[in-house]
């Protein structure tokens, strides 16, 4: 792979040779549409109470009414930072929490939706009580270095998000990426106004990878959000994603990461 600076020159334009000040990897300046150069490191510290960084999830297609209410009294039991759920539930979730913060999905899990279907996907989910939406990156696009297309969905959908409270996490599905597709999405999302990147959606044929994390957070720098989701079961594995790059976790095993705290 090339080095991280040539390959955001490469996709940005051989013009742009500003450095960076955010600490990312890509070096350059990205001319980001939100500038978080100010702002607080983003990385994972506290090792000893997880729940802070757990997206307690449920997102399987057979889950019921019950199991959503469940999983919001379990989340607010452990302190977890947010419950994900599909958009259907986002209302219930919402309206069941006391204290975790209501994330859903949308374009969800192949993002193969028109951009408008999208954005309206989760303007409704921002109207019934969310406050995190985690968007699937377009692979396809990608694939076919459809840079702007995505650059302009991602900003669209941050600008619906951020004008009315609510963070975007891209996630990206790293099993169907090359290393240098991972380091491309990252500059792009980062570029658009995401707040997070995300390593998959769980519903294809691997979940988060050690060394995607710590590719990501390389190239992202410390000042933005990295999630690591899909196969996390146990609290060896959550504290092992913290340690490489990520700060939320999404995870359906909640009770197992968590069990001895």
């Amino acid at each position: 792979m090339e080095s991280l600076k040539d390959i955001a020159i490469k996709i940005l334009g051989k013009n742009e040779k500003r450095m960076c000040s955010c600490g990312g990897g890509h070096e350059v300046c990205l001319r980001c549409r939100v500038c978080r150069v100010k702002e607080n490191d983003k990385l994972a510290v506290d090792f000893d109470h997880l729940a802070q960084y757990i997206d307690h999830t449920l997102l399987k297609p057979e889950a019921t009414s019950d199991a959503i209410v469940a999983l919001c009294q379990e989340a607010d039991h452990y302190k977890t930072k947010s419950v994900c759920v599909n958009p259907i539930y986002v209302d219930l979730a919402h309206k069941n929490l006391k204290e975790a913060l209501t994330c859903t999905v949308v374009g969800f899990p192949l993002s193969n939706s028109l951009t408008p279907t999208i954005v309206q996907e989760a303007s409704t989910a921002i109207a019934q009580g969310a406050t995190e939406v985690d968007m699937v990156l377009k692979v396809n696009w990608l694939k076919d270095k459809e840079y702007q297309k995505i650059l302009t969905e991602i900003g669209i959908i941050a600008q619906t998000c951020q004008a009315n409270g609510a963070i975007l996490k891209v996630i990206f599905e790293n099993c169907l990426l090359t290393e240098e597709e991972i380091a491309i999405a990252a500059i792009l999302a980062k570029k658009a106004g995401a707040e997070f990147i995300k390593t998959s959606t769980g519903f294809n044929k691997s979940g988060a990878v050690l060394e995607d994390v710590a590719l990501m957070r390389k190239v992202v720098g410390p000042k933005f959000g990295v999630k690591a989701a899909g196969g996390i079961r146990d609290r060896e594995t959550a504290i092992a994603m913290l340690k490489a790059g990520a700060n939320r976790i999404g995870a359906s095993a909640t009770k197992a990461i968590l069990k001895g705290e």
